[in-house]
Parts: C-alpha cells; sequence; structure tokens
C-alpha cells in the first residue's frame, strides 16, 4: 500500500498537545489581582484569545472580521439591478417593435406606436399590458421572452437559493418541477404543523428534490431555518428601497409569480416560514451604499449576509447580561469566517468549561467564583514570576523540586510512620522487603524476580529538625493603594508569600492581615478576589493588634513581621471597638500605633516595612519605627515588591 503524508487541512491538529488549561487561569490572573472578577477576567481572556503555540483566534479578532465583512458587503452595489435589467429589456423589446412598425404606412402599424407611446411608466404595468401584445418584430418578441425569463429566475431565486441556474433554459418541464416542489414543500409543512411529519418525509422530500437545495439541509428544521432567512432577506430589500422602487418591483414580483402559477403556494410557504421564525427582521431596512448594480438574488443573498453578521457580531460582543460562549451559533460563524473560526470558538468554549470541571472556577448562584485551587495556582504564578526576577546568582532563593521541605539529612533513617512527610529511604526499604521473604522467584527465564512491600518495610529518611517561623504579612486595603495602582502587586506579593511558605516551609505558620479604617485576617482563597475598601482610614495600629495575638499563638515560633503600605497612620481603635479617623494623623493614632511597634520589639519581633510612597510623613513615621524596632525600610516600585518582600522574607528564614 503506498501512503501520502501532508499538511493537516481538516480541523485542529489531532496530534496536537491539549491546551494547557493552567496557562489560561495564569492569564486571568493579572487582571484578577488588580480589582476584576473572575467573569470579566475570563471575558477579556476570551476576547483576546488563547496564548501558546496554537494562536486561536479572540472574540475580538473574529469580531474585527465580522466588522470588515459588513462594511464590504454594504460597499457591495445597489439593490435596484433587477428593476434596471427589466427596464433595459423592456425599452429594447419596444424599440425592437417601432423598428419593424416604422417602414409600414398601415393603418395598424400607427394604432400599435400610439399604443406602445401609451403604455404605463411603471415597469411592472407596462409588461402587464404587453403580456398579451402581438409582436410584429421577432426580435422583439424574443427580448421580451428574455424579460420574464429574467424575471422568474429572479424571484424564484430570491426565494430558493440556487434555482437561478435551474431555471437558466426555459424548459417548462423545469418549471413543472419547481410547482411540484413548492406544493410537496407546503403539504410537509403543514403535515408537521399537525404533528404528523417524519424524518423519512424529509428524506424523501430531499432524494426527489435535493438538487434544488445546495445547502443539504439535514432536516426540516435546518430547511425552515435556510428558507426563512432568506425569505426575511427578501422582504428587508423591499424595505430598503424607495417607497416607488418597493411598488414596482412588488408588482413585478406578485406579476411574475401570478403567470409562473406560484402565487398561492408563496403565499402559503411565506405565512408558514413567518409563523415559524418571527423572531426574524422581516421589515427592518439596511442600507447598501456601493455603485454597481445587484441582480434581485444577489441583493437578497448580501442582506442575508448582513443579517447574520449582525447577529453574529452582537453575539461575539457578549455584553448583554447573562453572555455566554453557547449563545454563538457556530453555523452563523462558520458561514461567515469560515471553519478554523469554528476550531477557535470551539477551542475558548473548551477553555470556559475546562476551568469549570478542572476545578479552577466554580459557578454559584450564577457568579463565577475562584476555588482555593485556582488561588494556589495564582500563588505560584505570582511566586515563580518573584524568583525569576531575583538575581540568578544568588542561591537558595529558587525552585528545587528534588528537595525535601522538612529539613537538612542526617544520613540515619526510622521505620515510616503514618503522617510522615520525610523523603523514603528507597534502599532501606528494599532491603527490608528482601529480609521479610517477600522476593517471589521469576516464573520464567525471561523474567525478573519481584520484591513485594508491606508498610512495616518502608523507611523514611531522618532530617534535623528546622525553626518555626510565625509569619505576619500586613498589606494595607486603603483606597490609596488603588489610585497610586501598586494594589494588584500587593496582592500578587501576598499571594506569593503564601505560596512560598506553603511549599518550602510548611511548619512555618503564616497569617496574612489586611488593614484599611478597620483590619482583619485574610484567608488564602479570598485573597485573588479581595478588592480595595473605598473608605477612609489606614489602621495600622489595628492590624499590629492582630499580628500580635497571632505571634503570641506560637510562641516557640520566630516571629516575622512584614508591612507593606503607601500612608502613614490615620486611624487607630478605641476602647469600645470603634475605628476614629484623622488626617492629618492625630497625636492619639500615632502614640496607640508605636505602642504597638513596642510590644512587638518585647516579643523580638522585627517589623520591616516596604513604603509604596515617598511622601514626608510617611518617611518620618516609618524612620520612628526602625529607630524602636531595628527592622529595615525598603522603598521598592510596584513591579519589584513580590521580589523585595520574598528577599527579605528568605533573609530572614536563613538567618534564623
Amino acid at each position: 500500500m503506498a501512503y501520502r503524508y501532508g499538511e493537516y487541512h481538516d480541523g485542529p491538529d489531532p496530534l496536537a498537545p491539549p491546551y494547557d488549561v493552567r496557562a489560561a487561569l495564569d492569564e486571568m490572573g493579572d487582571a484578577i489581582l488588580s480589582g476584576s472578577t473572575p467573569v470579566h477576567a475570563l471575558r477579556d481572556l476570551l476576547k483576546r484569545g488563547l496564548p501558546g503555540a496554537q494562536d486561536r483566534r479572540g472574540l475580538d479578532d473574529m469580531l474585527r472580521e465580522v466588522r470588515r465583512r459588513r462594511r464590504d458587503l454594504r460597499e457591495r452595489g445597489r439593490l435596484d439591478g433587477t428593476l434596471e435589467k427589466a427596464r433595459a429589456l423592456l425599452d429594447k423589446a419596444i424599440g425592437q417593435e417601432r423598428a419593424e412598425l416604422f417602414p409600414d404606412p398601415s393603418d395598424d402599424a400607427r394604432m400599435r406606436e400610439a399604443g406602445l407611446d401609451a403604455l404605463p411608466e411603471d415597469t411592472a404595468s407596462a409588461i402587464q399590458e404587453l403580456s398579451t401584445y402581438e409582436w410584429r418584430s421577432s426580435a422583439a418578441r424574443q427580448t421580451f421572452e428574455e424579460l420574464r425569463a429574467l424575471l422568474r429566475r429572479e424571484v424564484l431565486d430570491s426565494q430558493f437559493k440556487g434555482l437561478r441556474d435551474a431555471l437558466a433554459n426555459p424548459d417548462p418541464e423545469a418549471m413543472e418541477r419547481v410547482r411540484q416542489m413548492m406544493s410537496d414543500l407546503n403539504d410537509m409543512l403543514e403535515k408537521d404543523a399537525r404533528g404528523e411529519h417524519t424524518q423519512a418525509d424529509f428524506d424523501a422530500f430531499m432524494g426527489k428534490y435535493g438538487d434544488l437545495f445546495p445547502e443539504k439541509p439535514r432536516n426540516l428544521d435546518e430547511l425552515v431555518d435556510i428558507l426563512a432567512r432568506r425569505a426575511a432577506a427578501a422582504q428587508r430589500m423591499l424595505a430598503s428601497m424607495t417607497p416607488r422602487q418597493r411598488e414596482e418591483l412588488g408588482n413585478l414580483i406578485n406579476q411574475t409569480l401570478e403567470q409562473a402559477g406560484l402565487a398561492d403556494q408563496m403565499r402559503r410557504l411565506g405565512e408558514s416560514l413567518y409563523a415559524r421564525r418571527p423572531d426574524l427582521a422581516w421589515n427592518a431596512p439596511e442600507r447598501l451604499t456601493g455603485e454597481e448594480p445587484l441582480d434581485m438574488g444577489d441583493a437578497v443573498t448580501a442582506l442575508e449576509e448582513l443579517a447574520d453578521l449582525t447577529q453574529l457580531e452582537t453575539a461575539l460582543r457578549q455584553d448583554y447580561p447573562g453572555a455566554r460562549l453557547d449563545d454563538i451559533d457556530e453555523a452563523a460563524v462558520r458561514r461567515a469566517l469560515g471553519r478554523s473560526a469554528v476550531d477557535d470558538l470551539e477551542a475558548l468554549k473548551r477553555i470556559e468549561r475546562e476551568l469549570e470541571e478542572q476545578g479552577y472556577l466554580l459557578r454559584r448562584r450564577g457568579k463565577l467564583e475562584l476555588t482555593p485551587k485556582a488561588v494556589r495556582r495564582l500563588g505560584e504564578t505570582a511566586l515563580r514570576r518573584v524568583f525569576a526576577s531575583l538575581d540568578a546568582g544568588r542561591r537558595g532563593d529558587h525552585d528545587q523540586h528534588d528537595a525535601g521541605s522538612a529539613g537538612e539529612l542526617t544520613g540515619s533513617s526510622r521505620p515510616w510512620r503514618f503522617g510522615d512527610e520525610q523523603p523514603l529511604d528507597v534502599v532501606r526499604t528494599l532491603v527490608n522487603g528482601v529480609r521479610s521473604g517477600g522476593v517471589s522467584p521469576a516464573g520464567r527465564p525471561d523474567q525478573r524476580a519481584a520484591v513485594r512491600l508491606s508498610v512495616d518495610d518502608f523507611e523514611v529518611a531522618e532530617t534535623e529538625r528546622r525553626s518555626a517561623a510565625a509569619v505576619c504579612l500586613l498589606v494595607d486595603l486603603s483606597y490609596s493603594m488603588a489610585l497610586r495602582g501598586t494594589w494588584a502587586a500587593a496582592k500578587q506579593t501576598a499571594l506569593a508569600l503564601q505560596a512560598l511558605v506553603a511549599s518550602k516551609f510548611p511548619q512555618d505558620a503564616v497569617q496574612i492581615i489586611g488593614f484599611s479604617n478597620y483590619a482583619r485576617v485574610l484567608q488564602p482563597d479570598e485573597l485573588a478576589g479581595l478588592d480595595w475598601d473605598m473608605v477612609q482610614g489606614t489602621n495600622l495600629h489595628h492590624a499590629l493588634l492582630i499580628a500580635g495575638r497571632h505571634l503570641d499563638r506560637h510562641p516557640d515560633f520566630e516571629p516575622v513581621v512584614l508591612v507593606v503600605t503607601d500612608g502613614e497612620p490615620t486611624a487607630h481603635l478605641m476602647r469600645n471597638g470603634r475605628s476614629a479617623f484623622e488626617w492629618p494623623p492625630s497625636h492619639e493614632t500615632l502614640e496607640l500605633t508605636l505602642a504597638e511597634v513596642d510590644k512587638m520589639t518585647r516579643r523580638r519581633a522585627t517589623i520591616n516595612i516596604f513604603m509604596l510612597a515617598a511622601d514626608d510623613r510617611l518617611k518620618e513615621f516609618v524612620d520612628e519605627v526602625a529607630r524602636r524596632n531595628g527592622g529595615r525600610v525598603f522603598s521598592p516600585s510596584a513591579e519589584r515588591l513580590g521580589e523585595y518582600v520574598v528577599s527579605d522574607f528568605l533573609r530572614l528564614r536563613r538567618t534564623r
């Protein structure tokens, strides 16, 4: 057998690796950390498109292409092309008849000329009167028949796309077949309305008339959708014309259908289609600005495509309440943008589904929320970004996936106990299995002996005890953090520190405290979706009180206190538990806050402050804190805040 290899064109590459949904969450992370809700962050991601090797288009790219197509269609031509052609053929036939009559001196010739002079200006009325006229000129008769054939083709093509070619030659049998098709179609629709239609009926209909429907519908619903969209476009074409054009073309259509014996069948079909699809814009005018005259069938096709593109544009914008990607019609995307756009849309839908199915997003009461798994992922991503910005030459600050997290190995081992997290001593474990008689001899020469292990055989490598730390990260939640653009960096720093402690220092007890007019403990799963407080007050006094209680609960742990703020304290907690705000800061606020700083000093807790603004009062305050406590003061940019905090925490852990 011979095989031919080439580029795969029928859809997405079946051998391409699946899209990593975690990368989508990372892309959403920046927006979420900046204060966007998960649903808005997801919508922004879907609008931008998916990162990665497959380079999938986003909704915005599709939207731009749809708008370009709409603009091109509007500039394609005018709607009165059939009227123009009909007038030209009518004038040609009359001119040919006059040329035949002019040399004849008889009274009959003069009477005929008078009748031609008296023809109405309306094209439809003139054609109606000439339908019974006895033509002297054979050329004029042929031109008039050409005119009538043109109208039959254009009128039917405006209702049934593809009939223009079927009626290209004047064949009475072809016209009779069209009449029979419309009769059978109306009978099938009425049968379906009574609930008696079956798929077998449709298959028999398509077996008989399938060549008249190039769209190849698979069932009656698809056929109805095709015919209804085209019928609505034909109505919009008439609504888009001037009143005189509308009346003239409408009369031509009615006259042509009457002469073809199709008026009654077309009326029945129009009523059935409108009853089934009243949602279509049947009489909404659409303006075309091109100069080239379009035939009636081409004009209807252009308006049909414009309607599709208008609906598709609305769906792609996704700016209405409850918008979902499932609202976007894949068939409309395929018609307008091609197969590749359908693949891109399916990839976007898959990401939306996978984020929920893989446990990163939770839909609760119609709202999307981040799960703890997603928050952990955002923290790990924030931590990776911090490490990526650190000096590559500094050892000990980077991920080491092959190292344990319980301390340095001592070289000895002990039996495994439930709950142990130390690394397994593989050699001693296998030796124990062999000694306990767990060796199964090989059954055949080509087989190897197997070692069966029991729970008692496992041993773990002993590690020396590593000191634990009680970590407090105090994060300013005041509105000024948002105004200065430092809020996202503060949240990302908190997540990075949380991830660092969980991964490298699991024995540490970390607590993140947010403070504005009041302070509160922040749980890891609420950090990502946390927003700033639009209130007055920077209550560092309350935050230090909460941090002190955390340190007191862990008296044997090494205390670590880190403060991220962009302003001096402007609020304190009164004895009644209420917050008191005053700006500039009152003497009482500063005195109570510094009293808590002194308590931290007595706990041997060093306070390191990361100052995100250069206000004189803030500088004066942090200098006083450093003098009293012995901690350090940093003034990083928002972009380097995470690097400073994580580096300082690692320095403290190494010195401890």
